[in-house]
């Protein structure tokens, strides 16, 4: 999921696990695809706000080394790898 943050040009990404897992990662276009931790939160899901310019990204989440897209996001696009990435619009 994604929202924004409480400070101007800031958004929150949050991923919320189906089962147990351990470290929770998002890579997208706008970190050039390198991993970046998110943080355990006290409900179970995992978290983290970074600043973002006005523009289109695309996204995934790593949860234990798996990728996997955004399942509170309907809006994605295919990528080269033929899987598909979660997208959305900054404002």
């Amino acid at each position: 999921m994604v929202t924004k943050g409480k400070k101007k040009g800031e958004y929150r990404f949050v991923y919320k696990p189906a089962e147990k897992v351990s470290k929770v990662s998002i890579a997208g276009s706008f970190n050039q695809w390198k991993p970046q931790a998110m943080r355990k939160q006290k409900g179970g899901e995992f978290a983290v706000s970074m600043p973002l310019s006005a523009g289109y990204y695309e996204y995934k989440f790593i949860a234990d080394g798996t990728w996997v897209n955004d399942a509170d996001n309907g809006a994605y696009t295919f990528n080269p790898y033929g899987t598909v990435n979660s997208v959305f619009r900054a404002e």
